[in-house]
């Protein structure tokens, strides 16, 4: 399975082991950037960075498992009791409800991408939503409505 490096810029500390033993020069500091271009996946990077910035990652990813209807229909059901504890524990005051409705939430968002659903909930997924969203794009519009962000 074909794989490139990508950098993540929070955990990056600019030890730049990486651009020393990068064998194409795909590690660049100019730019933050991995070259995904130049880079062959031989990993060198991710194994010489001291921060863990570096990860690689497939080209390509497996085709998601299918589920049968018996499943779909309990993962469903599942779900809705999550959302529903959730949209409870919110409406109940002190730290504990917090938890409660964090902890639903999280186990809900778990079900749906397990049911083979993605859930945007990162600022630059939001940020694109909301594009399609005012471009008329209705479903986009109702997920920007009904997600709420992770961050």
């Amino acid at each position: 399975m074909k794989k490139f490096a990508v950098r993540n810029l929070r955990l990056c500390t600019k030890e730049c082991l990486c651009l020393y033993v990068c064998p194409t020069g795909a590690a660049d500091t100019e730019n933050s950037i991995i070259d995904i271009e130049k880079c062959t996946g031989c990993g060198r990077c991710a194994e010489a960075c001291v921060s863990k910035a570096i990860t690689l990652i497939p080209e390509e990813y497996p085709a998601p498992q299918k589920h049968d209807e018996d499943v779909l229909s309990i993962m469903n059901t599942v779900f809705a009791s999550k959302a529903q504890a959730e949209y409870i524990a919110s409406a109940l005051p002190g730290k504990f409800a917090r938890a409660l409705e964090r902890s639903n939430r999280l186990m809900a968002e778990d079900i749906c991408r397990e049911a083979g659903y993605m859930i945007p909930q990162g600022k630059n997924a939001k940020k694109f939503l909301k594009e399609l969203s005012d471009a008329g794009y209705e479903k986009a519009e109702k997920l920007v409505k009904l997600v709420k962000s992770n961050e």
